[in-house]
């Protein structure tokens, strides 16, 4: 990875930090990007170069991508918490906003980025295992992973040889969570993991290595790449 440059749209905490601090020990130049400063300041001690900035915002990131020159890996794992519930009573205007902040922010950073990417290059997105498993009251962020999803043959196709794939994590032990009582998030993942194949929660770091793989494998495009204990194979609502 020594002589490489990556840049991590939403590398702050969870999956994004961890491939980040990946990348970095395995000798890349690994750029982070948040709207926070506290976290990013956080993040940056490791020796991560941070730049402040919102995802969904065109300019700040092109601004970003200009300051960096090159850039031979993009990851871009941008979240949000709204959009999940009961369908008949699930309000419009979260999952707007669940799609401004996840899917819209990964077609404008994208967007932003590509005059930047190396020839040879890749993009890595980060949907989630909603899109292909059968959970209730996911309907709304079915649809939101589904159309990050979706993005991922054509253009692997249209932008060729830059590579484009996706990494599609299940429950995965992150800050995402920590809307939720420490109890009931327990107890949550109890249940999950009980119904799960590998009987095991993930991890970022877990999921970061799959991150790693899809990025930086000249081999691999067009894919989207599945790390959810086996959540697609049951029901774990």
């Amino acid at each position: 990875m020594t002589g490489k440059t990556a840049l991590v749209v939403g590398g702050t905490s969870g999956i994004g930090l961890a491939t980040a601090r990946l990348l970095q020990a395995g000798g890349a130049t690994v750029h982070i990007v948040g709207r926070d400063k506290e976290r990013l300041d956080a993040a940056a001690e490791g020796g991560l170069i941070a730049h402040q900035a919102d995802g969904g915002n065109r300019a700040e990131i092109a601004a970003v991508a200009e300051r960096i020159g090159r850039i031979d890996w993009l990851i871009v794992t941008l979240t949000g918490r709204e959009g999940v519930g009961a369908f008949a009573d699930l309000d419009l205007d979260l999952l707007r906003r669940a799609f401004d902040a996840k899917f819209w922010a990964h077609v404008t950073t994208v967007q932003a980025v590509l005059p930047r990417l190396s020839e040879g290059g890749s993009i890595t997105l980060v949907s989630a295992i909603t899109a292909r498993a059968s959970m209730p009251g996911t309907a709304g962020v079915a649809a939101l992973n589904g159309a990050v999803e979706a993005l991922i043959k054509p253009l692997a196709v249209e932008l060729a040889p830059i590579r484009v794939n996706a990494v599609s994590p299940g429950v995965v032990d992150t800050p995402w969570w920590d809307g939720l009582p420490p109890e009931a998030r327990s107890g949550y993942f109890a249940q999950v993991e009980r119904a799960l194949p590998a009987r095991h929660i993930g991890t970022a770091e877990e999921v970061a290595e799959l991150v790693a793989v899809a990025a930086t494998n000249p081999n691999i495009t067009g894919t989207v790449l599945e790390t959810d204990g086996g959540a697609r194979l049951v029901s774990v609502g």
